[in-house]
Order: C-alpha cells, then structure tokens, then sequence
C-alpha cells in the first residue's frame, strides 16, 4: 500500500460541542452526482467513537507546506491541543475548517460501512472552499511529497 499515493487531509467533525480531528490518507471521491467523497476510519483510532456519532465531517487537504499538521493530527496530543495549533473556521454544517487549506470539503455523512478493520464514511459534499493558487501535500513510499 505504500506505492499508492494519496493527498493528506484533516478530517473534523464536533462531537458533544467540541472540535475532534484527525490525519487521513483514504480519503476518496466518489461521484459527482451527488457531489460525495469517501472517507475511511480504523476502529482502533483515539477517535472512532466521536466519528461513529458523527452526523456531519470536514475533509480539510493540506497543502505542500503544511506537513506539520499532518503529524499534529496524526499524533498522540490531546484534541484541544491539536486545534489550538491552527487557525479554524466552520461552514455550512458548522464541522471545523482549517482556514489555510487547499479545499475543504464540507459534508453530511450519507452512510456508514464496515470492511474489516475500517468503517466508511459515504458523505455528500454541502460546502467546498478553496485557496486560489493551491499546492497540496501527498503521501507516497512512506514519506511526504509536495505537488504546486
């Protein structure tokens, strides 16, 4: 799986009024009738339970020079450390938006699948900002690459 390269994004959602986040690379689009993506989630992560609630998700895409947050997110600190590192914002379903993203998705979850170790999101995509000049980060051969 590690020849397969994806861009690295932020996923968020609110769960009991507070902001929940973390690093995704199975992150997908779907169709674009409806405009939908697919997000994929790992029954282990710190923060299952907060997405398994989940009405409502953001995909925020890093840009080539946010590599940091990556390992923010995707690391062990706690949510409100996580989120006091950025600037956010929130859009159509109030979900956190990272301000400095490449595009953010702004989605109602649809649906829900189990595949082994993973749950699926299929979610529709209500909202999408994006930076004018955007460059985006990747993950490929277990290390980071930037596209502009």
């Amino acid at each position: 799986m590690a020849n397969l390269g994806s861009a690295v994004n932020i996923v968020t959602t609110l769960s009991e009024g507070s902001a929940t986040g973390f690093t995704a690379t199975a992150v997908c689009s779907v169709t674009d009738s409806p405009p939908s993506l697919l997000v994929c989630l790992n029954h282990s992560a710190s923060v299952f339970a907060a997405f398994a609630d989940a009405e409502h998700l953001c995909v925020n895409t890093l840009a080539a020079d946010q590599e940091a947050l990556s390992g923010i997110f995707g690391g062990k600190l706690a949510q409100q450390d996580r989120f006091a590192a950025v600037e956010w914002d929130t859009f159509v379903t109030g979900s956190p938006l990272l301000s400095a993203s490449a595009v953010a998705f702004d989605c109602k979850i649809q649906s829900r699948v189990t595949v082994g170790t993973h749950d699926i999101m299929i979610c529709e995509i209500v909202g999408i900002k994006r930076q004018q000049l955007a460059s985006n980060l990747v993950w490929f051969n277990r290390r980071y690459h930037h596209l502009r």
